[in-house]
């Protein structure tokens, strides 16, 4: 792959103290870029850190702290964040998981929605401005082929009438695409990218954010499971090709842009949670959004 050259260039990667998230860090380290990770844990992203700059002979790998399903912590984040740099290159979107319980977040919205949806949608809006002064510059959302199938509900997004881990995961990871896609069209001519991809079946612990009460069948997926060096190649592509420079609003699998699932292309169902996402998290339009086209006359 033909890259660029990341050298003093930021990187901001959500969920990465292990898993696909580390190793996407662990190979963008690697190309000289400036990496900042974040995680729950202090003593684990410290211990994450220390490995990485060891490994890569990058000492330019600090990490922060927020739980991505609270609102305060995404916005504190955000904050931090742009007090520490100038510009910002690449934001990748990656921590998630899937919950076999309903649980809700200190907001009272159902977890995986609180931090597979709108962590990603809240984090990127309070940081487009940082990026837009950085452009060309990077979105990349980690979705999951799981979306296929999927469908929202508009009446029970929360899933308060019925809850199934696995299903309540997929249409999360359907709500990652149509959040990828509408962005994507707002922020068209803007030098900002936004793409999202499947990283494949990836032997981590994910599945185990509740305490490790997850379905037996997901338990048999994991002997089929990939790396999680190999889970990382495509956000790392996205992140420092030359081959997707300007390339927007993609849905990518093995490096290669493929379709995604009909759902996921429902500009009515997109610009629906779009407005949804904003209500709920209590943010305001960014500035540098511009509205979609309007509808071409019937």
């Amino acid at each position: 792959m033909e890259t660029t050259d990341l050298t003093g260039k930021t990187i901001l990667i959500t969920g990465a103290t292990d898993g696909i998230g580390r190793e996407t860090a662990r190979q963008l380290a690697r190309l000289g870029a400036h990496i900042i990770l974040t995680g729950r844990n202090p003593q684990k992203a410290e211990a994450a850190v220390q490995e990485l700059r060891q490994s890569t002979g990058n000492p330019h790998i600090e990490f922060l702290i927020a739980d991505l399903s609270s609102q305060r912590q995404i916005r504190a984040l955000a904050e931090t964040v742009k007090g520490k740099i100038s510009s910002l290159y690449a934001l990748i979107n990656n921590a998630g998981a899937i919950f076999m319980q309903r649980q809700v977040s200190e907001d009272g919205i159902e977890m995986t929605f609180a931090l597979n949806h709108l962590g990603y949608f809240s984090l990127t809006l309070l940081l487009l401005d940082v990026l837009k002064g950085s452009a060309p510059a990077r979105i990349i959302n980690v979705s999951s082929a799981a979306h296929r199938g999927a469908r929202l509900d508009f009446e029970d997004l929360q899933n308060e009438r019925s809850y199934q881990g696995w299903r309540v995961y997929s249409q999360s990871k359907l709500a990652n695409l149509l959040f990828t896609y509408e962005l994507a069209r707002r922020l068209e001519g803007s030098g900002i990218t936004v793409n999202a991809l499947h990283p494949g079946f990836v032997a981590t612990r994910f599945g185990r954010s509740n305490g490790g009460i997850f379905d037996p069948l997901f338990r048999l997926f994991q002997f089929a499971a990939i790396s999680p060096e190999e889970g990382a190649r495509t956000s790392v592509y996205l992140a420092a090709s030359q081959e997707v420079e300007g390339v927007s609003g993609k849905y990518f699998e093995k490096c290669r842009a493929v379709p995604s699932s009909p759902e996921s292309y429902d500009l009515a169902s997109a610009r629906r949670l779009w407005e949804i996402s904003l209500q709920m998290t209590g943010l305001s339009e960014p500035e540098i959004l511009r509205s979609p086209a309007a509808e071409s006359p019937a």
